[in-house]
Order: C-alpha cells, then structure tokens, then sequence
C-alpha cells in the first residue's frame, strides 16, 4: 500500500510513479499503449489526482511515458531512454561525429542484421518491406526519407530480440540523420538496392546474407563521407 508520507526519502508522488513504472514493466500497460485517466490512476492507486499529475510529470522527463495534449498519456516507445543519451548533439564537429558514428554502425549494425534475420517475426518482415516500399516512394518523389530510414533500421534493431540492442537506437538514428543532412540524400539508388538487400535476406532467415548486405549498405554511406 502507498503510504501518504515520505519515506526512504520518497515522496507520495515519488512512490506513486514507482508503482507506474512496475506495472509498465509487468506489461500491465504495454508499449505504445495509453495510460489510464487521471480519475481511473487515481482511484486505482488510491491517491489524489494531483499527485497523479505530479507521478506523470516524473515518468515522462524520464521518458518512460509521453504525454500528448489532447489524447492523454502513452507509454514511450523507449522507456527510460532519452532521444539523446550520449550528448553526442553537443558534439560540435559534426563531420567528425558522423565518420565516428559511421565506424560504430559498422561495428555493430551488421551483427544486429545477422540477429534480425534470425528471430524477426512475419509481422515485423512485413512492416519492413511496408517500409522499405515507403523509402523508395519518397526517394523517386525527391522528398526526405529521413524518418522512414530511420524507422527501418529502428526496426531492424528491435527484431534482433536482444534486450541490449533497443538502447542503442538513438545512436544509430543521430548516425543517420547527420549522414544525410552531411550528404544531402545523394545516395538514391544505392539506398533502395541494398534496403531491398537487407529485408530480402531478413524476409528469408538468411543470416550471413543478411549481415553481407548491411555490410554493403553501410559500406557505401562510408564512401560517400569521404567524398
């Protein structure tokens, strides 16, 4: 029971947000999935719907909840986990930044490919060729693909079923963002081949063809840096 006093140096509010995140972590209240209202919380947890206020307040600058105005409060798609764990936005050199972030890509990203051919379920090889179909609409369009590549290889990610791996999103999103605001978006067609590439081999458990096409992919993002 939630006790109305402070204790461990907790407040009610403190105790309150605690008892919020367990439940996330229980999937009571699962990914993406909206919170309860103020009222039900409140009744549920037997407490005022201020210190509700002041639980949620708690949760979401530690961005284990996103509050939109006007639809209510969502579980984050990341909980606990910043847009920007690292700082690596106050990096002020950013061509440096993003041949660095690229050598980490290469490091890790193939590897996160081979696992993702592995354990990717049909529904999430699905919504990548949805994605991968998006990419080359906007591609021929001449219209940014920033978000919809940033989705794919987000995705890519999360299908590898490694606990560890989902942490590391926001690096690989930084990585591709800077690379093409640096490269303005030049590699069109390399971009759709080896997409098309990588969700084939994904499509069909193909591990090492799999990891051979990030390889690829990434390969040529490289190139196009030192250019």
């Amino acid at each position: 029971m939630l006790q109305n006093n402070q204790r461990g140096g907790q407040s009610l509010a403190q105790q309150v947000a605690n008892k919020i995140e367990l439940m996330i972590q229980n999937q009571i209240f699962k990914i993406g999935e909206q919170l309860p209202n103020e009222f039900d919380l409140a009744a549920e947890l037997n407490v005022g719907r201020g210190t509700i206020r002041e639980a949620i307040k708690l949760l979401a600058a530690r961005n284990i909840v996103r509050i939109q105005r006007g639809k209510g409060t969502f579980v984050s798609e990341t909980p606990g986990l910043t847009e920007d764990p690292l700082g690596l936005n106050f990096i002020e050199d950013k061509q440096r930044l993003s041949h660095d972030l690229m050598a980490v890509r290469m490091m890790i990203e193939p590897e996160i490919c081979q696992l993702a051919a592995r354990h990717a379920t049909e529904e999430e090889v699905q919504e990548m060729v949805s994605i991968c179909h998006e990419i080359e609409e906007l591609i021929y369009q001449n219209k940014n693909h920033e978000s919809k590549d940033i989705e794919l290889h987000s995705l890519i990610a999360k299908a590898s079923k490694n606990v560890v791996v989902p942490s590391l999103i926001p690096i690989i999103q930084t990585a591709i963002s800077l690379f093409i605001n640096l490269t303005n978006r030049r590699l069109k067609e390399e971009t759709i081949e080896t997409h098309r590439e990588i969700v084939e081999a994904i499509k069909n458990k193909d591990e090492k063809l799999a990891k051979e096409a990030m390889e690829r992919h990434l390969g040529f993002n490289k190139k196009e840096l030192k250019l």
